[in-house]
């Protein structure tokens, strides 16, 4: 069935003409035998779907079903094609039209009225049928994705090397997570049909213009359902102009709201002034016992303000912002896209999964509403916000973190700098940490504002140095060209991305406890990699293990990054001197730098790539032996994005003990400070196989772990700790 215009309706002279009249002739033949049954069929006009009183009909009984005109209740002498194009030409013909045609056919204005009713009727029925059918269609598509979800769930095994799991193991595949977010999405759609199929109006066609079509899909789909979600759209924009009001108080209030720690000076959170002041009901009942983290933090980063926005409202571009905070982020739906170019307004249901660069720190995994506002010419806000149902209906296991009002301020300084006000306030649900993070944990620093305030303008600083043009040669000796240089630096940064995603808690990693021979507790995890050309092919590795030692991580930074002494704690060295060929600054600490290190021996030399990163809340030294020829032309300018690298290195943390509770509560909490020192985690990759088919051998499990033990032991006895 064609597409109905009635934007120009027939003139009234159209049913005038010969061959219509005709046509309309041969349709209503026997009209008088079907007089009384149209009499009978009590339609409203303007509604088809229902069946109620009618003109002249006086009676008030209503009928469910809607009565359905076949085409041999129209008599013989007419074609189909005929019926279809009397009815395109004009198919709500109005009382002048009816009139017209009664007179020429011989027939009552009533009988013309609903033979017009009955076929919108049938042809309504034709499109309900056809969204049924779709309908039908995506609930097959959601059977499947149970189906498959079931069936990971039941398998229970590892995907990077087969081997078989406990059925009681807790980890969530990275699979599982993904199939459980596209069940969400496509429950959603469902309802989303379902509603549409309700919304036509009567007599319109399915297919719509194309104007309509794209005014559908620049629409959330939340404007469509409720259903699993639970809220309307309204409620979520109530929500969300609500924790903006809540944030801009949060970042600007001082005291009694916020207290400055003598011992620590860092900001501190009175939360019993918080109740009063926001009217925060108590959410304990019913749940869980939980903790509440609040932090705040200011300071300036080195980039513009729009493109500062628009790495917030990107996922990608978030992720890659904060590489060793968030380990996975997605936006789940588009509630509202905000005013282009600039995202005011923005309104986006996001997903992330949290991190540390450990295995012993469990991720926090939240969804989360995000909210984009310009509040001045010079100034905008960010604000995330968790949505009670929202967790609970895509993932009853996500509730054990939930965002309150958290985000940034941030004002434009011109010259490319912002000011950016940071305030963190978490909800979790209390869980067993390893004694080793329980600090620094607890205490609300791993992830709080210092931590993302760090890492901001770490990443920022990064990204004007790769942007500068006028480098000075102290900053970038043994490359001789600006194209050179960012080949190397972007090299490093894409090393240190892939060193943190293999290095946390992610449900993309299996993570197994194996005891070293001198005691260290060592995790390993293993991988395949089918067809990723910026790593090795093959079965792939990964060795972690996290101590604490007794030095301030300044000092441990140094001693790591340093490459005079590598050769006391590397063993691929040989015990060989280590040359610096490349030095790359990419931030004002001289810490901040990419280089490239030569280890010689008699057979050969291999070259390094090293980047060492640090900022005011952890360090790092991440590293990988390159091929000689590949980074010789990285160094010249060559594209380095297929080039294989495989980093190891150093995660390295201040241990916390110096810190205080940051919530300030009626009820005191007592603290048990000792020395403070360095959470300095380690990790190996080894390419144990280039075929990606083949298993993992207990060996290359064991050849790894030694390199671990072997570097542990070389670092205490450099620094002194054998016995940290």
């Amino acid at each position: 069935m064609g597409i109905v215009d009635m934007t120009n309706p027939p003139t009234k002279d159209f049913f005038a003409s010969p061959a219509l009249s005709l046509s309309l002739a041969g349709i209503f033949r026997d009209a008088g035998a079907t007089a009384a049954a149209a009499a009978r069929m009590e339609v409203e006009e303007g509604d088809e779907g229902s069946v109620g009183g009618g003109e002249g009909g006086g009676s008030g009984n209503k009928k469910d079903d809607t009565v359905e005109i076949s085409s041999e209740n129209s008599g013989p002498g007419r074609s189909r094609s005929e019926d279809d194009l009397l009815f395109k030409e004009s198919p709500h013909p109005d009382e002048k039209q009816r009139q017209q045609l009664s007179k020429q056919l011989g027939l009552a204005p009533r009988q013309v009225k609903f033979w017009f009713q009955n076929r919108r009727t049938q042809i309504k029925a034709i499109q309900e049928r056809h969204e049924n059918s779709l309908l039908k269609q995506e609930l097959e598509k959601l059977r499947d994705e149970n189906k498959a979800m079931r069936e990971t769930i039941n398998k229970a095994c590892c995907l990077n090397c087969g081997m078989a799991t406990t059925a009681k193991d807790g980890s969530i595949t990275a699979e599982e997570q993904q199939l459980r977010i596209e069940n969400a999405k496509l429950k959603a759609e469902i309802e989303k049909l379902r509603t549409v199929i309700g919304k036509y109006p009567s007599g319109a066609s399915t297919s719509g213009s194309c104007s309509a079509g794209n005014d559908q899909e620049n629409r959330s789909s939340l404007d469509f359902y409720t259903g699993i979600f639970g809220l309307e759209k309204s409620r979520i924009m109530e929500i969300v102009n609500q924790a903006m009001e809540e944030l801009q108080k949060m970042a600007t209030a001082g005291e009694p709201l916020w207290v400055r720690s003598v011992e620590t000076d860092r900001e501190i959170l009175n939360y019993d002034e918080y109740v009063k002041e926001f009217s925060v009901e108590n959410s304990s009942n019913g749940r869980p016992k939980r903790s509440i983290e609040a932090s705040r933090e200011t300071g300036v980063v080195f980039l513009d303000l729009p493109r500062l926005v628009q790495s917030f409202m990107d996922a990608n571009q978030w992720k890659e912002m904060f590489p060793c905070i968030v380990s996975k982020a997605a936006t789940v739906d588009v509630i509202s896209r905000g005013e282009a170019p600039n995202k005011n307004g923005a309104v986006q249901l996001m997903f992330a999964e949290l991190q540390m660069l450990t295995p012993l720190v469990p991720t926090r995994e939240v969804y989360f509403v995000r909210y984009c506002k310009q509040l001045s010419a010079e100034e905008w806000a960010i604000v995330d916000v968790s949505i009670d149902k929202v967790e609970e209906n895509i993932d009853a296991s996500l509730v054990k973190c939930r965002k309150r009002p958290s985000g940034c301020i941030i004002q434009d300084k011109s010259n490319g700098h912002c000011k950016v006000i940071w305030v963190e306030h978490l909800e979790c649900q209390k869980s067993t940490v390893h004694t080793l993070y329980r600090t620094i944990v607890s205490s609300g620093l791993a992830f709080g504002a210092r931590h993302w305030m760090a890492t901001l303008q770490h990443q920022c600083e990064r990204l004007v140095f790769f942007m500068a043009t006028n480098v000075p040669t102290k900053d970038s000796t043994g490359v001789a060209t600006l194209a050179g240089r960012k080949s190397i630096l972007k090299l490093a940064q894409r090393m240190t991305w892939s060193f943190c995603h293999a290095t946390g808690a992610s449900s993309y990693h299996t993570w197994n406890k194996v005891t070293s021979k001198i005691g260290e507790d060592i995790r390993v995890s293993s991988r395949k990699n089918l067809n990723d050309p910026g790593e090795p092919l093959g079965v792939i590795v990964c060795a972690i293990s996290s101590i604490w030692l007794p030095v301030s991580p300044t000092l441990l930074f140094d001693f790591l990054r340093d490459e005079s002494r590598r050769n006391e704690w590397d063993i691929m060295s040989t015990g060989g001197p280590v040359q610096s060929i490349a030095n790359l600054a990419k931030g004002k600490d001289r810490g901040n730098a990419v280089t490239i290190q030569v280890m010689k021996s008699k057979e050969n030399s291999m070259w390094v790539l090293q980047d060492s990163c640090t900022n005011s809340f952890e360090s790092m030294v991440v590293f990988a032996p390159v091929d000689i020829t590949g980074i010789q032309s990285v160094i010249t300018g060559c594209d380095s994005s297929n080039m294989a690298i495989l980093p190891s290195g150093f995660s390295i943390l201040p241990d916390g003990l110096e810190s205080r509770p940051l919530v300030i509560t009626s009820r005191h909490e007592k603290s048990n400070d000792t020395e403070g020192g360095s959470l300095l985690t380690i990790a190996f990759q080894i390419l144990t196989n280039s075929s990606p088919t083949a298993k993992l051998t207990m060996e290359s499990v064991e050849s790894v772990s030694t390199i671990i033990s072997c570097t542990l032991r070389n670092i205490k006895t450099s620094l002194q700790c054998e016995d940290g």
